[in-house]
């Protein structure tokens, strides 16, 4: 037995996988893990230094609660929203009163992580939802994300980070 030649056959797989999971890790996430905001949180979420004043723009990298209003080539409107208690029902979320201008804008990242609470499908009838925090699980198409976000507001912890959304992950709402 040759155990020079076994030791550096070893370290040398060794450090394939250590390089090989160094590289799917960093693929998996290009960006930052970011302080999540609370999911039913009832005031609107500030972004310090933003100037609502000019052309609508990017928000500050960080993870916003909010939903997509409009999208168009590529670059989605969106804005946050917080969660109203109801007297008959739970709750429900809504965006800032008519007038306000906190909006912002920023392209759709061609590799978007998007997390469906719905399912794939268009329809999304199909639930997904992490049962410990009632955030979407399935990761979808960037396509599927366009369609149904485009329609209508969804709730979703929206991810910007360098001036792109990177990831939108869903809040599941009855």
């Amino acid at each position: 037995m040759n155990t020079p030649l076994r030791g550096l056959i070893a370290a040398g797989a060794a450090t394939a996988v250590m390089l090989t999971t160094g590289v799917a890790a960093e693929a998996a996430t290009a960006f930052p893990e970011y302080k999540a905001p609370k999911i039913f949180g009832t005031t609107f979420q500030a972004d310090p230094g933003h100037d609502f004043t000019k052309r609508i723009h990017s928000r500050h990298n960080g993870i916003l609660r909010g939903w997509i209003t409009y999208v168009r080539g590529g670059v989605a409107e969106y804005e946050p929203i917080r969660w109203k208690k109801g007297t008959h029902t739970e709750g429900y979320f809504e965006g800032p009163p008519e007038g306000d201008v906190r909006a912002y804008a920023s392209p759709i990242a061609k590799d978007v992580i998007f997390l469906s609470a719905y399912g794939c499908k268009t329809a999304g009838t199909d639930l997904t939802v992490s049962r410990k925090t009632g955030l979407g699980a399935k990761r979808c198409s960037r396509t599927t994300l366009v369609k149904r976000h485009a329609k209508a507001g969804h709730p979703a912890l929206i991810t910007v980070h360098k001036g792109k959304i990177v990831q939108v992950q869903e809040i599941y709402t009855p």
